[in-house]
């Protein structure tokens, strides 16, 4: 029979992929039929005991068509790291085989080819694990001492866990969810069924490896719970229809669950016995030695069976009866029977062992009262959470229970007779409280409960002569009094009414930095010093991350149940991630530095949240406010940033690097500023932008700093002139980096013209001052640190990047008067290189020779160093004419290409003048107010203006690529002595020729790869009679002992051979040059005359055009093919 409908748990219609949520609303213990204050906890599920019902609600749940897998922050939580487990199990070649098949899958993904990308990823799953196998195989013999079964057994886990991440995979894929639902829904209930066993025995091993293994039973024991309450527990499925109008009530049936009887059954019998059977099989040797070891195997099968057991309260054994009374009744007999044999185990395995010096009562009495104390306090939590205490008689025995408890926890840590009232009444009100909810009972508990911390605190430690964490006991004790009050406060605190959450709000703060300041002491000064001897005391770190976690669930807890605020929530949050800081940086007062710039950087992203709102974005002046806090903050953390790049380097950082991260981290920590509240702000994205530029230049170049500028603290300064650093190093004079500050000036000078905070594209002498200056600031940079030598080529060069500067920015930008006189300043550019050029090699030759220590070697090496010297300085400045060259040509190139678009544009704009005259109606008046200011303040240089003053552009453009790319070829020559492999890197610098009326005519877009290719043929066919010309007549005798023939066979038979590989290259050119089919012969009718040249030839160069030859022979194939393929689809 079905009950009421407001004692059914309703779960609502959402495709959420938590754990279904039931009605929190309760009513008072009078008016409930029922009288389980807790009975909200109760999970109940439609019978399938109903026949037409059943079978017709059933149907009626049909498989729907999912958009996506709801489950995939469950599914992450246990398959990421075990994946990154088995990555570092595996190394390099697994995680190599990998990269390398998901980068495939990736391609082919954005190809638009799912199966084949689909397919991909588990292909490479499956080698990398074929490649785990080979390089893990000899480690798990090593690992598991020569067992061959532990061996085989790890390495099906690792498979299976793999193969659990293709099937995880293989749900990402829409269309697999949409082709094949019915696969969908296994794949899905297999992953469910599969890591509560997989995903625990793997973090288990992982722990083991980590920590070792004499606590392993009990790792396992903490994973087989986390992963039973994520998986185990009754999760509705993702492809599954979910119309609770059809549920009975809002009940759930059984068949929407994922996982079925079965399963359940495996997990919940997995859970109970595999913990205790691994300890047995770890420790067998150990398992009756002692008390302790076997108080160990009963806490192995007790507290996973009470877990089991609350568990129950959602859901977890829907499988065994849908009975809400019989399940009532399978907690309570079988937790009261776990209840006593954990309390047992615990008394003897935790309590007397380690907190028996605390016990000040003497046998057996001592066993008495801490089993009345356990196991009574035990026992009414137990009966309060199962809402047993519901009526007058169970309320006077939890009350009793509490009172006995709390006198009995006294006599046992040996609170004195006289006041042994004092716990009693303490244990009232707190029994009072939880029957009554009365906040005034929890205060006197509270104040109760205080002064029996206190002496508990004083009677045991306050007399002891210790210093820890750098401080005296007595101090610290101090400490831990206040935090305990506090802690016991703030649950009262966060029940009083809304109107006094400030209370519970400051009372969480306050006991946050208290907690702060002792885990950072505890921490930071881990020694403990008494009457002499001083041993280290050790705060693990994974203590600081669980307080961590455990801190910022209960600020998330309080602030669902709004009993904090929002400010409130942006404190606590920046102070717990603060700590973690502290696992970092061994800086004493990294948590508070961390804190300060925390809660700096944060309010954007915490306290301004709901962007719909006005009231929750920030003002302009709230913005400012802001960035003035963040850069004070940064600079409050100086010292942390030094500390932590004197760690990473190894020695004492720059004044130049500590301030380019500071202004780095500024100008990061401003951007959640800029991006959420300020993106329709050009300007402000444009400050932001240089800021993040200024703090790179800084960290890159770091530039020498005046001592006016920097700030030298106590611990800076002592950094900076250790004696250890002198000692390891010495006195090492520095290099001048003083015009590190002029490349700095130029590239903020570039990044500011682009962003438009100087507007040179509006104003043309603004323009003329900032390329010179651009050109000057270059020029000094480029000469002091590469040419130190002569005054007169410092300036030759800083007239050089000058006339370089001029030439780019008027280019990019024209003005009236500026293609008259570019082309003339590109003559001018051009004649100052061979000036240049043979100047610095005559003023290297006078250095060189006034050199005394030049002076005192021998002819033939004062020759050698000189030509050694001036080659090594002329390559430096042919590098920079290169990149000049280079830069200049890429300019023209884009200038064309733009005048080319934009007289595209217009002349469309001609044809469809009636049609925008209908448009440009509509127009909103900002956009015509804009375009009226362009056509106002854009320079006039139009495109019939490029046509008669601009004609020279294609000809200096490709003046400047063919200069460029000849300096490049010598620079071939010169720094690798003519590699075969830089002419595919220097041949596309020809892409930047343009068609002209002198030089080029027939050369247009069409024909811009021809220059390419036919100069890689050239190049290689010279190259290649250059080597069988140095082979034969400049006296290498070498090839005749190879060959065994004289000169003219070898000459006769490698120019043959040359000749052979003619057809290809002449053939693909000319199709390179047309793209039209030269003959009605197929393309790769010359391929075989490649052959030959690439089996016999003796010259490298001659085999690479032969390779060519055959590439190029099948790429016209497939080009002209594809054309034809093509050309018959249009048909």
């Amino acid at each position: 029979m079905l009950q009421p409908r407001s004692f059914r748990p309703y779960i609502p219609l959402s495709s959420s992929t938590s754990a279904p949520s039931f009605s929190s609303s309760s009513s008072s213990p009078s008016s409930s039929p029922n009288p389980n204050p807790n009975h909200k906890h109760s999970f109940q599920f439609q019978s399938h005991s109903h026949g037409n019902n059943t079978s017709s609600s059933s149907s009626s749940r049909s498989i729907k068509t999912p958009s996506s897998f709801s489950h995939n922050y469950r599914i992450a939580i246990s398959l990421v790291p075990a994946a990154a487990f088995l990555l570092d199990l595996g190394g390099t070649p697994v995680v190599a085989t990998l990269v390398v098949g998901l980068m495939i899958s990736y391609i082919l993904d954005s190809l638009n080819f799912k199966p084949a990308a689909f397919f991909a990823v588990w292909f490479s799953l499956i080698f990398s694990q074929l490649a785990f196998f080979f390089t893990a195989s000899s480690s798990f013999l090593a690992s598991f001492n020569s067992s061959v079964a532990l061996a085989l057994l790890a390495s099906f886990l690792c498979a299976h866990t793999t193969f659990l991440i293709g099937v995880w995979s293989s749900l990402q894929f829409k269309w697999l969810l949409l082709e094949n639902p019915s696969i969908a829904l296994s794949l899905e209930r297999l992953l469910f069924a599969s890591l509560p066993i997989s995903a625990s025995s793997l973090f288990a091993w992982a722990a083991i490896a980590a920590v070792g293994i004499n606590n392993a039973a009990y790792y396992l024991l903490a994973f087989n719970c986390f992963f039973y309450w994520l998986f185990s527990l009754p999760r509705l499925s993702s492809f599954k229809t979910k119309h609770e109008a059809r549920f009975h009530g809002g009940e759930v049936p059984q068949d929407s669950f994922i996982l079925g009887p079965l399963e359940s059954c495996v997990h919940t019998l997995y859970l109970l016995f595999i913990p205790l059977l691994f300890h047995l099989a770890s420790h067998y040797n150990l398992v009756l030695s002692s008390p302790s070891s076997f108080c160990d195997l009963l806490l192995l099968f007790f507290v996973p069976f009470l877990f089991q057991l609350y568990a129950s309260t959602r859901g977890a054994l829907w499988w065994v009866t849908n009975n809400p009374n019989q399940l009532h009744s399978i907690r309570v007999v079988n937790g009261a029977v776990a209840l006593v044999f954990v309390v047992v185990a615990l008394e003897v395995r935790v309590v007397f062992h380690s907190f028996g010096r605390y016990i000040q009562v003497p046998p057996p009495l001592n066993y008495v009262l801490v089993t009345i104390t356990m196991l009574g306090g035990a026992s009414a939590a137990g009966a309060y959470a199962m809402g047993m205490v519901s009526d007058a008689l169970s309320s006077v025995a939890f009350t009793t229970s509490a009172i006995v408890v709390s006198s009995a926890g006294a006599v046992v840590v040996g609170f004195p007779i006289l006041f042994l009232p004092l716990p009693a009444v303490a244990g009232f009100y707190l029994a009072r409280f939880f029957e009554k909810k009365s906040l005034p009972s929890y205060f006197a508990f509270v104040v109760l409960g205080s002064l029996m911390v206190t002496w508990f605190v004083l009677h045991n430690f306050w007399d002891l002569n210790i210093w820890m964490a750098g401080m005296s006991l007595k101090s610290f004790c101090k400490l831990i009094i206040a935090n305990a009050v506090l802690a016991m406060a703030i649950p009262g605190l966060a029940l009083l009414p809304s109107k006094l959450n400030f209370l519970s709000e400051a009372g969480l703060i306050g006991h946050a930095l208290l907690f702060l300041y002792i885990e950072n002491r505890l921490y930071s000064y881990s020694t403990i010093y008494y009457y002499g001897f001083e041993d280290e005391l050790m705060y693990p770190s994974y203590m600081v991350v669980m307080t961590t976690l455990l801190g910022l669930a209960l600020v998330r807890r309080l602030s669902v149940d709004q009993r904090i605020g929002g400010k409130a929530v942006w404190i606590l949050t920046c102070l717990f991630f603060s700590k973690l800081a502290m696992l970092f940086i061994s800086s004493k007062t990294v948590v508070w530095v961390s804190a300060v710039l925390l809660l700096a950087v944060s309010p954007p992203l915490l306290l301004y949240r709901d962007r719909s709102k006005t009231s929750s974005r920030m003002k302009p002046w709230q913005g400012y406010v802001h960035a003035c806090v963040v850069a004070i903050s940064v600079w409050f953390c100086r010292e942390t940033i030094f500390e932590a790049l004197q760690w990473w380097n190894g020695r004492s950082p720059s004044d130049g690097l500590i301030l380019g991260f500071c202004i780095l981290l500024t100008g990061l920590a401003c951007i959640p500023i800029v991006a959420i509240h300020f993106s329709h702000v050009l300007s402000a994205k444009r400050c932001l932008v240089l800021l993040v530029a200024t703090g790179l230049l800084f960290i890159l170049m770091q530039p020498p700093l005046p001592p006016s500028f920097t700030y030298r603290s106590k611990l800076i300064t002592s950094a900076h002139h250790s004696a250890d650093d002198i000692s390891i190093y010495g006195y090492i004079a520095d290099k001048p980096t003083w015009p590190s500050w002029l490349l700095i000036i130029a590239v903020l000078l570039t990044l500011a013209s682009v962003t438009s905070i100087i507007p040179i594209k509006y104003i043309v002498e603004l323009r003329t001052f900032y390329s010179i200056a651009m050109g000057v600031a270059l020029g000094i940079y480029i000469s002091a640190e590469y040419f130190l030598w002569a005054g007169i080529l410092r300036v030759l060069i800083v007239v050089t990047m000058v006339c370089t500067s001029v030439f780019v920015v008027f280019t990019h930008l024209p003005s009236a008067t500026s293609t008259k006189i570019l082309p003339w300043v590109f003559a001018l550019l051009v004649a100052l290189f061979p000036v240049t050029y043979l100047l610095e090699g005559q003023l290297r030759i006078k250095n060189i020779l006034e050199d005394s220590e030049i002076g005192n070697l021998g002819e033939e090496e004062k020759q050698l160093t000189t030509l050694l010297a001036i080659e090594g300085a002329r390559t430096s400045l042919l590098g920079l004419y290169a990149a000049i060259l280079m830069l200049i040509a890429l300019e023209i190139k884009y200038k064309l290409a733009s005048i080319l678009r934009e007289k595209a544009i217009d002349s469309g704009g001609i044809r469809h003048n009636h049609s925008s005259q209908s448009v440009s109606a509509s127009f909103l008046p900002r956009m015509r107010f804009m375009q009226q200011r362009r056509a106002s303040t854009v320079p006039s240089f139009t495109i019939k203006r490029m046509a008669a003053d601009g004609a020279w552009m294609p000809a200096v453009g490709n003046a400047a690529t063919i200069l460029c790319f000849a300096i490049c070829l010598v620079l071939n020559v010169n720094l690798t002595g003519g590699s075969n492999r830089s002419i595919f890197f220097l041949a596309p610098i020809l892409l930047l020729l343009n068609q002209d009326s002198d030089f080029v005519a027939g050369f247009g877009d069409k024909h811009r790869y021809f220059a390419v290719t036919v100069v890689i043929s050239a190049y290689f066919v010279l190259t290649a009679l250059y080597s069988i010309w140095e082979d034969v007549w400049q006296g290498n005798t070498g090839w005749g002992l190879q060959i065994g023939g004289p000169d003219w066979i070898f000459v006769v038979k490698n120019l043959a051979l040359l000749i052979l590989t003619f057809p290809s290259h002449i053939l693909f050119n000319r199709y390179v040059w047309s793209y039209t089919k030269q003959s009605d012969s197929p393309p790769w009718i010359t391929l075989p005359l490649n052959l030959l040249p690439i089996a016999c030839t003796d010259v490298l160069k001659i085999k690479i055009l032969g390779i060519l030859g055959v590439i190029y022979s099948l790429a016209q194939y497939l080009i002209s093919r594809q054309q034809y393929i093509s050309g018959l689809k249009y048909i």
